[in-house]
């Protein structure tokens, strides 16, 4: 081959499926697709968001139209009015209240109970370490009832303790995140501080927590959703009106006794979804790498 012929050849370029336009066939379909699963699995709060804004009597006749045919603000101001004397603020307070509390207690005790299985050494520390996982494979169902019985017989009833003080205790799932992502760091660095001087708190206080932060918002924003979209808690043991959260308010708009009053639902519906959706764009790059554990950066 000559030397001028092969100067003409695109370096690179053969067999690797681009055009002289830099147009990719394999890259489009692959967005394409990707395109198509988001816009099916994003389409029910489309559909949501638009029949909140539709008069009650046309949100399922013109179920197959997201277009209005007149914008019914109202259904905002008829559902934020709630039940008798409990409007919606109300009932986002109390989310809030137990999502905060919970929150905090989950991501805290967790945290401390990660740290001390990924760097201190104790007896029985794997066969502990092992109950803990074993709890993640355990259903939700075979607990309700043992617990129930336990917090009837505290007096926790009709309150927000069973909602929030259990999760002080540390969450399976939180403890083995963190620390998965503390063991990335290197012990090098706990040595360094104990010649220092500093007990084992202050190594977790001082050095280790700054470093896991990304492992932090992720439970963080984990917890928040779950509690924040919980049912099943709350209609265990809050009996009380005044004391329900979003997610148990929004069961009262399809009462036998009252109206349906769709709109309204859809509308309240609507807005429980924004400290979520929040949360998570704010969040988001936190959330990817504190699941990828990738710890330091050098």
């Amino acid at each position: 081959m000559s030397l001028s012929s092969a100067r003409s050849k695109p370096i690179g370029r053969s067999g690797s499926g681009v055009s002289k336009s830099g147009f990719r066939p394999q890259a489009f379909l692959y967005h394409l697709i990707i395109g198509l699963l988001a816009l099916v699995m994003i389409y029910p709060i489309i559909w949501m968001a638009a029949s909140s804004l539709k008069p009650s009597n046309e949100i399922f006749s013109t179920a197959n139209n997201l277009i209005p045919s007149r914008l019914v603000f109202g259904n905002y101001i008829s559902g934020w009015k709630g039940f008798g004397t409990n409007s919606f603020s109300t009932f986002f307070k109390n989310s809030f209240i137990i999502v905060i509390f919970a929150t905090i207690g989950a991501v805290g005790s967790s945290s401390l109970v990660a740290y001390g299985m990924a760097r201190i050494p104790f007896k029985g520390k794997a066969f502990w370490f092992s109950c803990v996982m074993m709890t993640m494979m355990l259903p939700n169902d075979v607990t309700i009832i043992p617990q129930y019985v336990m917090f009837a017989k505290l007096g926790w009833l009709s309150s927000f303790k069973p909602a929030i003080i259990p999760h002080f205790f540390g969450t399976p799932f939180f403890i083995f995140l963190i620390m998965q992502f503390i063991r990335t760091i290197p012990p090098e660095m706990d040595e360094a501080a104990k010649m220092d001087g500093c007990s084992k708190y202050s190594i977790f206080f001082r050095i280790i927590l700054p470093l896991i932060v990304p492992a932090l918002v992720t439970a963080t924003v984990f917890s928040f959703y779950w509690r924040w979209d919980d049912f099943i808690t709350p209609l265990l043991y809050l009996n009380k009106p005044v004391l329900y959260p979003v997610s148990l308010a929004l069961k009262m708009f399809l009462d036998a006794d009252s109206l349906n009053n769709w709109g309204g639902m859809f509308a309240m519906s609507t807005l429980s979804l924004l400290p979520v959706v929040l949360i998570f764009f704010f969040f988001q790059r936190y959330i990817v790498e504190g699941i990828s554990t990738s710890g330091l950066k050098g």
